[in-house]
């Protein structure tokens, strides 16, 4: 076996858990379905995992993101990652795959969900930058 060969670790997916439209999306079991190992983490209730994240340049406010190894695909990048591998029954997130599955259309759909994320954070009076509450 190649260097090249060797397997991938599992996939993370760090999503804003005080948005329920992030919450939903990545609490589908069939989000799982279509891709194996997924672990899913909530990022606004796992500080050390976000203040980790953000030390390298990915911050939650600016969206959800996809670790995988030493890899990260954040916000339009990350959706796109998990929508082009997610084998989904759901209409809804069928739907969201054909939308969000290629880069180039997820990057100019994302600006709506960030819409959405501020939306519904908002509504529940949380920061869209969860390390803003800790300042």
């Amino acid at each position: 076996m190649t260097a090249g060969d060797a397997p991938q670790p599992a996939p993370l997916l760090v999503f804003d858990g005080g948005c329920v439209f992030c919450r939903q999306f990545a609490l589908l079991s069939e989000l799982k379905g279509g891709i194996p190992d997924l672990e899913i983490r909530d990022g606004r209730a796992d500080t050390e995992l976000r203040r980790a994240l953000a030390a390298r340049g990915y911050h939650l406010r600016d969206g959800a993101m996809v670790v995988q190894g030493n890899r990260v695909w954040h916000g339009a990048d990350a959706i796109a990652w998990i929508s082009a591998r997610m084998q989904p029954s759901a209409a809804l997130l069928r739907v969201l795959k054909a939308l969000m599955a290629e880069r180039r259309r997820a990057e100019q759909l994302y600006p709506l969900l960030l819409l959405a994320r501020r939306a519904a954070l908002a509504w529940r009076r949380l920061p869209v930058d969860p390390d803003q509450a800790s300042c």
